[in-house]
């Protein structure tokens, strides 16, 4: 279980600096990482307009394997990106690498790859979706403060608890792959 800090511990209402605050981060980025990376996106709650989010900007770095990852490891960690990796190979590279910066967290990195897992694109997929439908989106903003209240330690019931909706949603959102079987969501 991840160490867990008051970050992880609140939901709050939209905020339109979590917009700016991810560029500000995104532009150290790619000025850091620059032709290493073929793209950044903000994923997350943060990252969609009107949603209730834990105050945690996150964030993808895109490159295109999981062979690409290790010479991003020690420039990200200049900038505050620790990580638990120093190698990646295939055992370990899963679906992308995560970093944490900041105490309290304030941005969760991810390195995705372009070929493998379908990370990236359950993020794109499940944040255009809730852009584009408000009702959704407010649903999950409900449905977020409501699980914290329920989880007040943070600890798995509040993951747990989202998984139908981000499920369903990513169903309504055309989302296909042999890996997930998402025929028991409406």
């Amino acid at each position: 279980m991840e160490n867990l800090d008051a970050s992880h511990l609140e939901v709050r209402d939209y905020d339109p600096k979590w917009a700016e605050i991810y560029e500000e981060e995104s532009q150290k980025i790619k000025a850091l990482l620059g032709g290493k990376i073929t793209a950044i996106e903000h994923i997350g709650s943060t990252s969609i307009p009107g949603l209730a989010s834990k105050p945690i900007i996150d964030m993808a770095v895109v490159v295109p394997s999981w062979k690409d990852a290790e010479s991003l490891i020690e420039p990200l960690s200049t900038i505050g990106y620790p990580s638990e990796v120093s190698n990646v190979d295939e055992s370990n590279a899963g679906e992308r690498l995560l970093f944490r910066k900041g105490n309290p967290t304030q941005f969760h990195l991810s390195i995705a790859y372009s070929n493998r897992g379908s990370f990236l694109e359950r993020q794109i997929l499940f944040r255009d979706y809730l852009r584009a439908h408000d009702e959704e989106r407010d649903e999950y903003s409900q449905l977020k403060k409501d699980l914290l209240v329920k989880d007040s330690t943070g600890k798995g019931a509040y993951i747990e608890g989202k998984t139908d909706f981000v499920m369903r949603t990513l169903k309504r959102a055309g989302f296909q792959n042999p890996w997930f079987d998402l025929s028991k969501y409406e």
